[in-house]
């Protein structure tokens, strides 16, 4: 794969009740192409994903030149390892974003920031930065976003985590720090407006 420091964002595709959201369809597909050995499937994952992931990176890393060499080296194990990635066992997002998470953390300990590279600390920065990244990426003015809007930061953070990250109730419940009712009753509260502020 050649080196390229051009990584360009770009909106997501259809998720939710068919409102632009989530591009988890799309990042699954492209990750079945690249595990066939379709260099092209990768440079469409790049330009997808990889401004985003850069953005999430340079805030975690705190140096653009980390951040840069931490995606990089990413898209380079997503290509090697493409083919360990099952859709039916988990979500395409989550996938992607925890070879960055451990390439951050790694270079993290290669600079000895001691004082940042504690996993569960460093994690809870991941999880931020990642569901902060989905928010930025929905349409100001979509409908999505407006109902989102409408609940409170705990449900919304809730919600995305599970519909881009793909996460169980226990492990949102673990990265939020809040117990496992209190989620389930977020989630159950905040999809049931969803659903009223969507129809």
């Amino acid at each position: 794969m050649t080196r390229s420091r051009r990584w360009a964002a770009r909106p997501g595709g259809q998720g939710l009740q068919g409102t632009t959201f989530d591009p988890e369809a799309e990042v699954s597909a492209l990750l079945v192409s690249c595990a066939e050995g379709d260099r092209a499937a990768l440079r469409a994952l790049m330009h997808a994903e990889g401004g985003r992931m850069l953005g999430v990176a340079t805030r975690l890393l705190k140096r653009s030149d980390l951040a840069e060499d931490a995606v990089q080296d990413a898209f380079v194990l997503i290509w090697r390892r493409a083919a360990q990635f099952d859709p039916a066992q988990g979500r395409a997002m989550g996938w992607v974003y925890t070879i960055l998470r451990n390439r951050c953390l790694t270079l993290l300990r290669r600079e000895r920031r001691d004082e940042a590279t504690a996993p569960e600390t460093f994690d809870q920065h991941v999880y931020a930065e990642i569901i902060d990244t989905a928010w930025d990426r929905l349409e100001t003015a979509s409908d999505l976003r407006r109902c989102l809007e409408g609940l409170d930061v705990g449900t919304r953070r809730a919600i995305l985590s599970s519909y881009v990250l793909g996460h169980s109730h226990g492990e949102i419940a673990g990265q939020m720090r809040a117990p496992l009712g209190s989620v389930k009753s977020w989630m159950r509260r905040g999809l049931l407006k969803l659903r009223e502020c969507l129809s």
